[in-house]
């Protein structure tokens, strides 16, 4: 039986534990002969190993884990790289929310200005990973990316990097099917759903159980509920905080005003910016709620485990994981399982740029990502598109060309901006917050004459 070396780009991350308790119970259809954990922060990522050591433990000794700062040990014949990269940790991620809401824009992790300075910081340091894996890894190597904001880092690949064997992924759709399941009352692989946009930025316009469409029930339910079930121990613990209560029920609003399709939760960032600024807690974001849970959490774990030899945390598996390593089995066994990712459009929505990195439905295979056919989508949801998809491809311009006014352009074309002014009072404070991490922006004019 063929063994697979995993790489875990992002070793240091809180999801780890749990992305290894879900390969573990995977194992029969994902046989591993060892896992490496990468992280330019050694010292943070020892930490981590040492839960994710153990888990491996309740399972089997047969696996080598190494845990290396260094790319040639981390990717050196590899045949699979997870990448979970987050650069800056949560301190920048913090700014990332709170500068914008100094603004009273929007302060989040993916979308809005601090989504494109995430984008910013993110860029290089994964190009710099392709390449290591490109040098180190198989040449049948594939690069499964769960590093955010990942629309922003699927163009910027495409654009640098467009040989490169990367699938780009977001567990959210699959999140969002989770819940739509148990709102159903069936299992989360019962779906089958047509869905199209970009990350974090799409429609459900379809949901089928047993050939027949439920959509109108989950409309029904929504606009009672929100995406919730009365019972929300049906949500898994990583979207049971109550940030994500919030979200869910925001489902709610937006079909409230728009009811055709079922959004992505995401979208409450760009049809209601107002609202969100007006509902938020400026001293006290969600990057506050992870620190003081996830990642407290897994690090007192990983003390007391120290002192006792007793894990207290099993590290459940949630859509997260599980996620990442259905999609990777489908690419090692060559399965063509269909599912959500991020994928070139090529005609597969023909009145959107053949160029954009959308997400839809494809067949996972073997040879990466085949996109099943969308056809033509409304005007209101190109028109939207084009505009989030136009903000994302100049500020991966901005980041190649290292140019203020690309980036500038693509603050003041983001939804969540309410004007030119704005975007740039934002972009500037985040200029300094993010001087360590940025590439040099510089200004091509200056007083209407070239500089």
């Amino acid at each position: 039986m063929k063994k697979y070396i995993l790489a875990v780009a992002g070793g240091g991350s809180t999801y780890t534990p749990g992305i290894i308790r879900s390969l573990m119970d995977r194992l029969e259809d994902l046989p591993l002969s060892e896992i490496r954990f990468y992280d330019i922060d050694g010292a943070r990522q020892a930490k981590v190993v040492v839960a994710a050591k153990a888990v491996i433990a309740e399972y089997t000794d047969s696996i080598v884990v190494t845990d290396t700062t260094d790319p040639q040990t981390a990717f050196e014949d590899a045949d699979f790289v997870f990448a979970q990269m987050r650069v800056g940790k949560y301190a920048l991620r913090e700014l990332d929310e709170k500068i914008p809401l100094s603004h009273n824009v929007v302060g989040q992790e993916t979308c809005g200005p601090g989504g494109l300075a995430y984008g910013l910081r993110t860029i290089a340091p994964m190009i710099e990973l392709i390449d290591y894996v490109e040098q180190y890894a198989k040449e049948t190597a594939w690069i499964v990316n769960y590093s955010n904001p990942a629309s922003i880092v699927a163009e910027g690949v495409r654009k640098l990097r467009p040989k490169a064997r990367v699938l780009n992924i977001c567990d959210m759709p699959v999140a969002t099917m989770r819940n739509i399941a148990a709102i159903l009352g069936v299992e989360r692989d019962e779906l089958v759903v047509n869905y199209f946009g970009l990350n974090h930025f799409g429609w459900f316009t379809r949901i089928e159980v047993d050939g027949i469409d439920r959509l109108a029930n989950v409309r029904e339910h929504v606009y009672q509920h929100g995406l919730l079930t009365e019972d929300v121990s049906k949500i898994d613990y990583r979207h049971a905080d109550s940030s994500w209560i919030k979200t869910f029920k925001n489902i709610k609003l937006i079909m409230d005003h728009f009811p055709e399709y079922l959004p992505n939760p995401y979208l409450q960032y760009y049809l209601f910016p107002d609202h969100i600024v007006e509902t938020s807690n400026k001293d006290y974001t969600r990057a506050n709620e992870v620190m003081d849970g996830r990642e407290k959490t897994l690090f007192e774990t990983v003390e007391k485990f120290e002192e006792t030899g007793i894990l207290e945390d099993s590290f459940a598996v949630g859509v997260h994981g599980t996620f990442i390593v259905d999609v990777t089995v489908s690419i090692a066994q060559n399965l063509g399982k269909r599912y959500v990712v991020m994928t070139e459009n090529n005609g597969t929505i023909p009145n959107l740029p053949a160029d954009a990195m959308i997400e839809v439905p494809a067949f996972i295979t073997a040879d990466g990502p085949k996109p099943e056919f969308v056809g033509d989508i409304p005007y209101f949801y190109k028109a939207m598109i084009e505009q989030q998809l136009a903000s994302e491809k100049i500020l991966v311009e901005a980041i190649i060309e290292g140019s203020y006014e690309k980036a500038l352009q693509a603050f003041t074309l983001n939804k969540t901006l309410p004007s030119a002014k704005v975007a740039k009072a934002v972009l500037d404070d985040l200029i300094a917050a993010n001087k360590d991490f940025w590439p040099t922006l510089k200004k091509e004019y200056k007083e209407g004459s070239l500089v």
